[in-house]
C-alpha cells in the first residue's frame, strides 16, 4: 500500500483539526524550564561560585532580550532558559550554561563579542560566538549564507564540542515550539534539522535527541503521513500488547532461572523510523513487523554474551540479523549486541543487550563525558571517556577537511557525507579494523589509511583478488592498496568516492596541481613575452630587493595579491602575457634597464608570421597537465604544425595550424595566439581520430584491433555509424599514437587488412 493512500485511510478528524490549527504537541510543563528558579533546581552538581556566574548571565540575557517575544507570544527569555535547562540535564559546566542563556544575545540584541569577553571571559564569549550566525555579512543567496554559518558553527564545534551540545539543545527546543511559525518556515527549519542537526546528534551518540529531532522534523514536514502512522502504531500497540507482555514475562523467567539480574524494558520504533523503513522496502504498514523490541541491560560485559545464549535458547534467531557492536563499536562509540528472534506468534522481535555504561553512552553519547566525569574510574566513566575520544576524532576530521576546502558549500557537502551513520567494517592486511560509510570504495579506504596512500594508489586487492578502484567494500573485506610513486589522483574518482575525507583530499590535490601548472605556464609565457622586449624576467628571490620592488609595483598595477597570483592569471588566460610584459618593460626602463640587443636578435627567430605578437614557442611534451589542453576538434599529435589559443580562464588550447575552429578563433582574437612547438622526445602517446570504411562480416572488429596492435597502436574509443548498411559500415576510432609517422604506419597496416576499404585521419 502506498504512503499516500495509507494516510488517507487512517487519518482521523483530530489530525485534520490539528493541521488546520497548525499545532504540534507541546512539551509538558514539568519537562521545560521557564524560570531561573526552575533552572537552579537542576544545578546541584555545580558550586556556589558557578551558580552565581550563571545568575549574572541570566540577568544579562534577560535585560538584553527585554521587550522581545517569541512567535508564540511568550517572553523571549523563556527560550534561553529552556535551552539552559536541557544543557543542565547533561551536567555541562558553568561556561556552557552561561553560553546557553546568552546564545542569541550577539545575534538578536546587538551585543558584541568584546562586551561578552569583558563581562564573562573569553571562553564563554567564544562559545556564544560559535553559536552566532553570520547574518551581518552579505551573501548572494540564502544557501550561501546558510553554508557559511554552518561552517562557522562546525569549526567552532571542532574546537570545543560544547558549542554543538548547546546548539542541539537550542534546536530541540525550537523544534518543540514551532507551532506559531508560518508553514513555509517550519518546513525549511524541519528539513535543515533532518539533514544536518539530527545526523550530527547521531554522529556524536546523542540518540535520545537524535530520535526526537527526527520525529519532530517528520511531523512538521509531513503532518498527514505522521498523523496516519502515529494512529496505526497506536492501534498496533493495542493489538500486540498481549504478545509483548508474554515475551517480557518469558524472557524475565529465563534470566531468573539462570540467576542473572537484568533490566528488561520494552521499546517502540519511532514513527519516522517506521516511515523510513516503509519507504526503503516499499512495504505497507502491515509488513513492518518489528515495531516493538526489547532492551536488556546486564551487570557485566561477559553477561552480554551469556544473555545472548539464553535468548537464542528461548527463541529461534533470524539468520543474518545478529550484529556485535561490542567487539566492533560504531564510530560514535555505541556498543550493544543486536539480535532478532522469532516470537511465539511468528513475528520478528529485536533485542538489544548491553551493560549499564554502554546504555549511558548509547543514550547520551559524547555528553556522557560530563554526566560521569566525576567517576572516571567507574565503568560509566571509562565508557564515557571512550565516547569522548571517538567524538573528538570525528571533530578533528572536520578540521582536516576544512584545511583543504575553502568553499563553504563544498565543506558542508563533505560533512553531510561523513554524517551518514551506516558503516562497513573492513580490515587492512595487518588486521587493523577501519569503519567506513556504506558504499565506500577502495579509494576511500586508501585515503582513510593516509592521504599519501590515496594520492598514489593505482590498484587494489580485495581478499587477495585484484579489483577496480571503484569497487564497493563490504564488512569483513581485507583490502590491500597498490601504490606507485608517479601516480596521482584521477578527477574521475570524484564520481564514486563516498567519504568526505577522500573527496576533499582529491579536490585539494587537483586544485593545487592546476594552480602550480598554471603558475609554471604563466611564468614561461611572461618570460617569452618579455624576451620579445629584449629583457629577461626579474628574479623571484626574496633577497633581491630591486626585483621584489618591481614585482610589487607590477602586482599593484595588475590588481593581484602576489607574484604567484599574477602568474596563475597569465597561465589561465585571465591576463595577456604581452600586455603584462610591456608594463613590466616600462617599469624596468624607468629604473634604468635597457633592452638587450642579443636577446632581441635571438627572439626574432621565433616570430610567427600570422601572429601579431612575436613570441618563441612553448614546448609541448605531454607532461603539461590541466594548464595545456589538446583541442578535441582537431586532436593534434607530434609532427603536426600547431599553435595555441590562450582562453579566458581556460589555459592553453592547442590546435593544428589548419584547424577550421582554430582559424575562426584567430580571426576573432589574434592577440591571444601563442606560438607552440613539439618537444623533440614527447613523454607519452597522443590521441587522434581515424575514420574507417569496412566490410560487414564476422570478426571484423577483431581483425581491425589485431592490425592496430601489430602496428603498436592503442584503441581508446570506438564508435559505429548509426545508419546500417548490408555490405559496409563506417567506424570512428580514437587511436593513441606516438606521432604523425607512427599514425601513418598504423593507417598503412589498416589499409592492408582485408575488411578495410578505406582508412583516413579525421580533420575538422
Amino acid at each position: 500500500m502506498g504512503i499516500r493512500s495509507f494516510a488517507a485511510e487512517l487519518l482521523l478528524p483530530a489530525v485534520l483539526q490539528a493541521r488546520s490549527r497548525n499545532t504540534t504537541p507541546a512539551p509538558s510543563a514539568k519537562d521545560e524550564v521557564t524560570t531561573f528558579a526552575a533552572l537552579s533546581d537542576k544545578l546541584g552538581y555545580l558550586g556556589k561560585a558557578d551558580i552565581k556566574l550563571i545568575r549574572e548571565a541570566y540577568k544579562f540575557a534577560d535585560e538584553a532580550h527585554l521587550g522581545q517575544f517569541r512567535a508564540s507570544g511568550e517572553p523571549y527569555i523563556t527560550h534561553p532558559l529552556a535551552v539552559a535547562g536541557l544543557v543542565a540535564d547533561w551536567h555541562l559546566d558553568a561556561q556552557a550554561l552561561m553560553a546557553a542563556l546568552m546564545h542569541d544575545a550577539m545575534e538578536d540584541c546587538g551585543i558584541t563579542k568584546v562586551e561578552l569577553i569583558e563581562k564573562f571571559g573569553a571562553p564563554t564569549a567564544e562559545l556564544v560566538d560559535g553559536l552566532t550566525k553570520l547574518d551581518k555579512l552579505q551573501f548572494s543567496t540564502r544557501e550561501e549564507g546558510q553554508a557559511e554559518s554552518f561552517r562557522k558553527m562546525l569549526l567552532a564545534m571542532a574546537r570545543d564540542v560544547r558549542v554543538i551540545l548547546v546548539k542541539l539543545a537550542d534546536r530541540l527546543h525550537n523544534m518543540r515550539t514551532m507551532s506559531a511559525m508560518p508553514a513555509n518556515k517550519r518546513g525549511r527549519i524541519a528539513r535543515e534539522t533532518l539533514d544536518i542537526y539530527a545526523p550530527i546528534a547521531h554522529r556524536l551518540g546523542l540518540n535520545m535527541i537524535y530520535r526526537e529531532l527526527q520525529e519532530l522534523s517528520f511531523e512538521h514536514l509531513y503532518p498527514w503521513r505522521h498523523g496516519a502512522l502515529a494512529k496505526a502504531v497506536q492501534r498496533a500497540r493495542g493489538y500486540r500488547r498481549d504478545i509483548v507482555d508474554r515475551v517480557r514475562t518469558e524472557v524475565e523467567k529465563a534470566f531468573t532461572s539462570h540467576k542473572i539480574k537484568v533490566q528488561v524494558t520494552g521499546r517502540e520504533k519511532t514513527v519516522y523510523s517506521i516511515y523510513r523503513k516503509m519507504r526503503e522496502k516499499h512495504d505497507g504498514f502491515a509488513q513492518v513487523n518489528d515495531i516493538f523490541g526489547f532492551r536488556i541491560v546486564v551487570p557485566q560485559l561477559m553477561d552480554c554474551y551469556l544473555a545472548l545464549g539464553i535468548l537464542h535458547q528461548l527463541y529461534k534467531p533470524v539468520p543474518g540479523r545478529f550484529k556485535d557492536y561490542i567487539a566492533i563499536p560504531k564510530a560514535n562509540g555505541y556498543q550493544s549486541l543486536h539480535t532478532t528472534l522469532v516470537s511465539p506468534l511468528g513475528t520478528a522481535v529485536e533485542f538489544q543487550i548491553r551493560t549499564e555504561p554502554m546504555h549511558a553512552v548509547a543514550e547520551t553519547g559524547i555528553a556522557a563525558h560530563w554526566l560521569y566525569k566525576h567517576e572516571p574510574k567507574s565503568h560509566k566513566g571509562s565508557a564515557a571517556g571512550e565516547a569522548q575520544r571517538l567524538g573528538a576524532m570525528w571533530l578533528k576530521s572536520l578540521l582536516d577537511i576544512q584545511d583543504e576546502t575553502r568553499d563553504a558549500a563544498e565543506f558542508l557537502e563533505h560533512v553531510k557525507i561523513d554524517l551518514v551513520p551506516e558503516a562497513v567494517y573492513v580490515f587492512t592486511p595487518m588486521s587493523k579494523i577501519l569503519a567506513l560509510p556504506r558504499g565506500a570504495t577502495a579509494v576511500d579506504f586508501a585515503y582513510a589509511i593516509h592521504s599519501d596512500v590515496g594520492d598514489h594508489c593505482v590498484a587494489a586487492k580485495l581478499n587477495g583478488e585484484p579489483v577496480a578502484l571503484r569497487t564497493e567494500l563490504k564488512s569483513g573485506d581485507v583490502v590491500e592498496i597498490v601504490t606507485a610513486p608517479g601516480a596521482r589522483p584521477n578527477p574521475g574518482w570524484l564520481n564514486f568516492v563516498r567519504t568526505g575525507r577522500a573527496r576533499s583530499k582529491i579536490r585539494h590535490f587537483l586544485k593545487t596541481m592546476e594552480h602550480e601548472e598554471s603558475r609554471g605556464l604563466g611564468e614561461k609565457l611572461l618570460a617569452q613575452a618579455l624576451r620579445a622586449e629584449g629583457l629577461l624576467l626579474p628574479s623571484a628571490e626574496l633577497d633581491d630587493t630591486p626585483a621584489q620592488a618591481l614585482w610589487q609595483q607590477l602586482t599593484r598595477w595588475s590588481g593581484n595579491r602576489s607574484r604567484t597570483d599574477l602568474l596563475v592569471d597569465i597561465g589561465l588566460g585571465r591576463k595577456i602575457a604581452t600586455i603584462v610584459a610591456k608594463r613590466l618593460a616600462q617599469q624596468m626602463a624607468e629604473r634604468g634597464t635597457r633592452p638587450d640587443a642579443v636577446t632581441l636578435t635571438l627572439n626574432k627567430f621565433g616570430v610567427m608570421e600570422d601572429t601579431a605578437t612575436p613570441l618563441p614557442g612553448v614546448v609541448i611534451d605531454g607532461t603539461e597537465g590541466a594548464s595545456v589542453v589538446l583541442a578535441p576538434c582537431c586532436r593534434p599529435i607530434p609532427g603536426d604544425e600547431i599553435r595555441a589559443y590562450l582562453g579566458r580562464g581556460e589555459g592553453l588550447l592547442v590546435h593544428t595550424a589548419d584547424c577550421g575552429v582554430g582559424k575562426r578563433l584567430a580571426d576573432r582574437d589574434p592577440e591571444r595566439w601563442i606560438a607552440v612547438e613539439w618537444a623533440e622526445q614527447p613523454t607519452r602517446n597522443f590521441e587522434t581520430s581515424v575514420k574507417l570504411l569496412v566490410k560487414n562480416g564476422k570478426g571484423v572488429l577483431a581483425q581491425i584491433a589485431a592490425a592496430i596492435s601489430a602496428a603498436e597502436g592503442d584503441i581508446s574509443h570506438i564508435e559505429m555509424d548509426s545508419e546500417q548498411h548490408d555490405d559496409a559500415a563506417e567506424l570512428r576510432l580514437l587511436l593513441a599514437v606516438r606521432d604523425r609517422q607512427h599514425l601513418a604506419e598504423v593507417l598503412r597496416t589498416l589499409k592492408r587488412s582485408p575488411p578495410v576499404l578505406r582508412a583516413a585521419r579525421i580533420k575538422p
